[in-house]
């Protein structure tokens, strides 16, 4: 996977776009700043955007590529981050130490998912919020009809409500729904898809 990621990354333009997730701005904006961690942040739009709002912005991914491009985004914004790259299982960060997580389309291997989302768990403090926006197992026919949609081919990479309740049943649930958007952000998410959108309180 490091292959796959360095080499979209390394492609001219921002593979994503430069905007960041709309669910995930409308989500951040309503929050008290404090410390956010982004996973999987890829070239960093949001993670930039966290930055420019005020927020103390911890970031993540396997790709080079994308830490180098989330680098010049966030000098050319006027704004610090703090970038790491490293396997999920092997970036470590104190426990209970951020008060909002966001994964937007972190989709990781089926057999190790749940144990990504139990680490992550385990950063985020009492009565912090985790943001997540991910495509759903529904993503497999929108993908077929328009590869452009984007997502994993692998339907045991993608999400449901039920692993979503599982995964996080320790968090009071402010939001969890399956939606049908049209998605707009870059070269590789575009048009009709499924997605899976959870706002959680840790309890």
């Amino acid at each position: 996977m490091k292959e796959f990621w360095n080499k979209r990354y390394a492609e001219n333009g921002m593979a994503y776009g430069k905007e960041p997730n709309k669910f995930f701005a409308t989500q951040i904006s309503e929050l008290q700043r404090g410390k956010i961690l982004l996973p999987a942040e890829g070239e960093g739009r949001n993670a930039v955007y966290s930055a420019k709002l005020g927020w103390d912005v911890s970031a993540f991914d396997i790709s080079i590529e994308g830490k180098k491009k989330a680098t010049i985004f966030a000098k050319n914004s006027n704004v610090s981050i703090d970038y790491k790259v490293n396997e999920f299982d092997k970036v470590t960060y104190a426990k209970e130490s951020f008060d909002c997580i966001a994964l937007i389309y972190a989709h990781f291997p089926p057999n190790l998912k749940s144990e990504y989302h139990k680490i992550l768990n385990s950063y985020l403090k009492k009565e912090g919020i985790l943001i997540l926006e991910g495509f759903s197992k529904k993503q497999i026919a929108y993908n077929s009809k328009n590869p452009k949609a984007g997502g994993p081919k692998n339907i045991d990479m993608l999400f449901s409500k039920e692993e979503i309740e599982k995964d996080f049943s320790n968090f009071e649930i402010i939001e969890l729904s399956e939606k049908e958007i049209v998605l707009n952000e870059g070269a590789y998410h575009n048009g009709k898809s499924s997605v899976i959108r959870f706002v959680g309180r840790k309890m």
